[in-house]
């Protein structure tokens, strides 16, 4: 279910009174690949309920480049749903999630193994809700950027 910013922190309370733990996670997902159908396999098991928080287009002209996103963010927001592994979607605007994690207030925040708690930029907004960071191992071959690289070379 896609989910508009300002109703998640209202949902998340009401997920909350029925003592379900929730896991948030977030980024650009530009090009769905196997790579991040199995981090999002991941993350699920983790908590009872797992959001993902999109990067809206632009968030993402920020964040990437002005090239980008490939896909647009209702489009990108729409397969995202559709995976088993997501329970809701919620698009913001900001290039970190830290308004996101204030709204969400996850018991755990997932992200890919190419972070630390070092250089994460939420990790302070994180714990200041008491939530609990986990990084699940990247999936070797399996990245946007080469994807799109690869593209560029054949054309």
């Amino acid at each position: 279910m896609i989910i508009d910013i300002q109703d998640i922190e209202k949902f998340c309370e009401i997920l909350r009174k029925g003592n379900k733990t929730i896991a948030l996670t977030n980024g650009t997902f530009d090009l769905v690949h196997a790579g991040h159908v199995r981090y999002l396999n991941e993350a699920s098991k983790l908590a009872d309920y797992l959001i993902l928080g999109l990067n809206s287009d632009q968030s993402v002209k920020q964040y990437k480049s002005d090239k980008r996103p490939i896909v647009p963010q209702n489009e990108r927001a729409e397969v995202i749903d559709s995976l088993k592994a997501v329970d809701y979607v919620v698009i913001f605007d900001e290039t970190t999630a830290d308004n996101l994690i204030s709204k969400v207030k996850p018991d755990i925040y997932v992200k890919g193994g190419d972070y630390t708690e070092e250089s994460l930029p939420e990790t302070t907004t994180v714990k200041k809700y008491g939530g609990e960071i986990k990084f699940i191992k990247v999936v070797e071959g399996c990245s946007t950027t080469n994807i799109i690289q690869k593209i560029l070379d054949i054309y």
